[in-house]
């Protein structure tokens, strides 16, 4: 008899049962409507989006710590992972820039605030106070300073990136130096607590759909539509500008790696549409370290650049800011010379750097460019109150792509990179394999595995902390763990292995 073929209400339930992609997709549309029809539907259900950031957030500072400690030592080379954070804030620069430079063109180009004739003495500035809470961005000397940790229990506790890398690279060279003999449990429970880590991720991430849907009802319940009619030529330009640069980054990626942007969208297509269902990038840099990792690029690269591109590599903020400084200038009727235009990208590249974390950064940004060019009323930033929220899905979807885009060129850049590997993750021949679910098809008794094993392999000092270190990969247990691993899933060992 002939199979029978699923009919199409159990093919879209099926889907919509297994695929995060269809289920965020569904969430967000529903979120949409909810937001238009009933408002105060939309504004109630915030709390639903807010949490899952909440529980994702607490799992970011530790997974960074023992992603940054177990890529360090596993290496076995500190000046290597020296080189990688140089060369990482060297692509931050040119691309921060690069991201400033194309908006300006754009700007002066397109001039998305002529004809605005805007009275600065009418608006209100306290709104811009209210925005920002009153705050301030950091100088340069206390943007370094914040980034040293002064309580080891305070970085994790504030979720400081910056002060959880420092403290991680700090560990991870102890590591090294002490060997494999003086301290041979501290690697094996690292990587034991990154597993631990992410299944706890696993677990928020089925949640993802309904904060999708808080997300987004709220977003449209409280701003509405009516700034797309009011805004449209301001956020037609930025939007352009994005793709435009995106393009730029793929071409890029493409000379620098070989690699395709489109594939890498369409291998990471339900973390982006995650991080624009809930304006939030770090909601996915758990899920986002796993899958860089399985597309071939090494763990020191991926602990190192991700999290710190948070902090430096905004290139979707730098776009923003750079375009918004020229509406605002040509809303009140000011013409910026070249001069003052250069004196833009300057403050901009300083004053972004610090702008992760802070409440209302955009527009303390703004504040400080309009300051230093001294011809911007400091109220004129008031306008762009009404369209801030809508401009948070340009300034997420070209962060993340430009920081995986950042990992990747750096990986190649410092040989840290399976090229190979990557194309074929990529193009779907190695399917990706959550790390959580990984675990539970292999079968793998990790935890069972005794101290006594790892003392006897590996000798003294980094290399022997190297060969020793990766329970995965000791005789012991990869025994145990090669034949369900082959039965399960012939691609599982590849994932693993990166």
């Amino acid at each position: 008899m002939p199979q029978s073929v699923p009919s199409i209400p159990r093919r879209v339930a099926r889907l919509l049962r297994t695929s995060l992609f269809a289920q965020v997709a569904c969430a967000l549309v529903i979120g949409v409507l909810v937001g238009r029809l009933w408002p105060e539907v939309g504004s109630a259900v915030q709390p639903l989006g807010d949490g899952f950031v909440r529980l994702i957030k607490a799992m970011i500072a530790p997974l960074v710590f023992c992603v940054v400690v177990a890529g360090i030592t596993k290496a076995g080379d500190l000046k290597a992972f020296g080189r990688i954070g140089l060369k990482a804030l060297i692509w931050f620069e040119v691309a921060t820039t690069a991201a400033l430079v194309v908006g300006l063109v754009a700007g002066n180009l397109v001039r998305p605030g002529d004809g605005m004739n805007v009275d600065p003495s009418k608006l209100d500035a306290s709104a811009v106070d209210e925005k920002t809470g009153g705050g301030e961005l950091p100088s340069t000397s206390e943007f370094i300073l914040h980034s040293l940790p002064d309580s080891a229990v305070g970085a994790f506790a504030e979720n400081s990136l910056l002060q959880v890398l420092v403290l991680a690279c700090l560990v991870g060279a102890a590591l090294l130096h002490l060997g494999n003999t003086k301290v041979p449990a501290i690697l094996p429970a690292i990587e034991q607590a990154q597993e631990v880590v992410f299944a706890v991720v696993g677990f928020i991430m089925k949640l993802a759909p309904i904060a999708v849907f808080g997300a987004t009802a709220h977003l449209v319940g409280e701003y509405g539509l009516g700034a797309l009619s009011t805004y449209g030529k301001l956020i037609g330009v930025c939007y352009a500008v994005a793709l435009i640069f995106l393009l730029l980054l793929a071409v890029a990626l493409k000379a620098v790696t070989g690699l395709s942007l489109w594939k890498f969208i369409r291998y990471t297509r339900e973390e982006i549409l995650l991080a624009l269902g809930t304006a939030s990038s770090e909601t996915v840099m758990p899920r986002m370290m796993q899958k860089l990792r399985q597309a071939g690029c090494r763990d020191d690269s991926v602990g190192l650049v991700l999290p710190t591109g948070y902090s430096f590599n905004l290139d979707g903020a730098s776009i923003y800011l750079s375009i918004g400084t020229l509406f605002i200038a040509q809303a009140v009727g000011v013409d910026l010379t070249l001069g003052q235009q250069i004196t833009v990208v300057l403050v901009l590249m300083l004053t972004s750097k610090g702008m992760a974390g802070v409440p209302g950064s955009a527009f303390l940004a703004l504040s400080a460019t309009a300051s230093a060019l001294g011809v911007i009323p400091a109220g004129a930033v008031a306008l762009l109150l009404g369209v801030d929220r809508i401009m948070d899905a340009m300034r997420v979807s070209v962060n993340l792509l430009g920081n995986c885009i950042a990992v990747f060129a750096v990986s190649r850049w410092e040989g840290a990179l399976d090229r190979d590997k990557a194309k074929k993750v990529l193009s779907g021949e190695i399917a990706f394999v959550p790390e959580e679910e990984g675990e539970e098809a292999a079968g793998t008794p990790k935890l069972s595995k005794s101290p006594s094993s790892q003392d006897s392999q590996g000798s003294q000092g980094p290399q022997g902390l190297q060969e020793s270190g990766d329970v995965r990969n000791s005789p012991a247990s990869s025994d145990s763990a090669k034949a369900p691993t082959d039965s399960t899933n012939p691609n599982l060992s590849k994932a693993e292995a990166s």
